[in-house]
């Protein structure tokens, strides 16, 4: 009888998952979408650059405008939080160099040298280097198809540098260029693993905070530019590119990320940094007129497979750490 009374009461309703706000997820996938578009067009505008304006030129005009801009929307979250930025300043120091300064300046270096075609394919196996830096500095766990994925993305990389001839892979003589891209892209992967750890603060204060150490470290590598006379400052068109990459690349590309992350969370945000490749590839043929070699077509393949076999590894590791919980 008793169980028939229990059998008979109302039961509580079932607790509901969080819902986003109508349109949010929407929102979320365009300023996405948008980022990767923008980051995706910054290896054609390194292109574009070349004649127009100097690498370390173009570097350096950026974060001064990007500072211009982000100092005046973010100066009170600054004063607010200045002990925490005293306090963190060497941590902050090194992110903007290695993520801002050196990136930047390797990139626009490189482009010089190779193609955005080759750049944006480089640049797609980043996350792969934060994979194995993970394990490294953090001992986060990798399972076997991680390390499916990292050897997959690493040939689609390899690829590219070898331009798809072996007898170039093994004798190790590479573009200059894509060596470049790799480096810009250990120096961004460093700044990703330091992301983990970063000051306790607003996030447009302490992105205004390592703009402005960007700017500051780069003037060294202008002062040399300026000594060498292989600086060229922009004409027309040269300010045309500045413009475009402080604005979209640097400013809205930054905080559209950190929306989108927001919105739906950094895991499902991180899958659209997948399509800077894509979106890259796709800017250099139809604004440059740059020639997509089948090498090219088998590299995008390659480190767009190896990010998804990561990926699914990751999701794996995630689902049993919550089982364990």
């Amino acid at each position: 009888m008793a169980d028939a009374r229990k059998r008979n009461q109302p039961q509580a309703p079932a607790a509901k998952t969080p819902r986003l706000p109508a349109g949010a997820t929407s929102q979320a996938y365009l300023f996405l979408t948008i980022t990767a578009l923008s980051w995706g067009g910054n290896a054609v505008a390194g292109r574009l650059a070349v004649g127009e304006v100097s690498p370390m030129a173009l570097t350096a005009l950026r974060w001064l405008c990007v500072v211009t801009i982000l100092v005046p929307l973010a100066w009170r979250d600054l004063r607010a939080h200045e002990a925490t930025i005293r306090a963190h300043w060497r941590r902050i120091a090194l992110m903007a160099v290695a993520g801002f300064t050196s990136f930047n300046a390797l990139l626009y270096a490189a482009a010089h040298y190779t193609s955005a075609v080759n750049l944006t394919i480089i640049q797609g196996g980043i996350p792969v280097v934060v994979l194995v830096g993970a394990l490294v500095v953090y001992g986060t766990r990798i399972t076997t198809l991680q390390v499916a994925g990292m050897l997959v993305t690493l040939a689609g990389v390899a690829t590219v540098a070898a331009q798809g001839s072996l007898a170039t892979l093994l004798s190790l003589s590479f573009n200059p260029g894509d060596v470049l891209m790799m480096a810009a892209g250990l120096a961004y992967a460093g700044y990703t693993l330091a992301l983990r750890s970063r000051p306790a603060m607003p996030q447009l204060a302490f992105f205004t905070a390592m703009a402005a150490v960007a700017f500051l470290a780069s003037l060294p590598l202008l002062a040399f530019e300026v000594t060498t006379g292989s600086v060229i400052w922009p004409g027309p068109t040269g300010l045309a590119i500045l413009a475009f990459v402080a604005v979209f690349p640097s400013l809205i590309a930054q905080l559209f990320f950190m929306r989108g992350v927001e919105l739906i969370g950094p895991g499902r945000a991180g899958l659209f940094v997948n399509l800077v490749p894509v979106f890259g590839a796709m800017l250099a043929v139809a604004i440059l007129s740059e020639p997509f070699h089948l090498y090219h077509a088998v590299a995008l393949a390659l480190v767009l497979g190896g990010i998804a076999l990561a990926e699914r590894g990751k999701g794996k590791v995630e689902s049993t750490a919550g089982a364990r919980r």
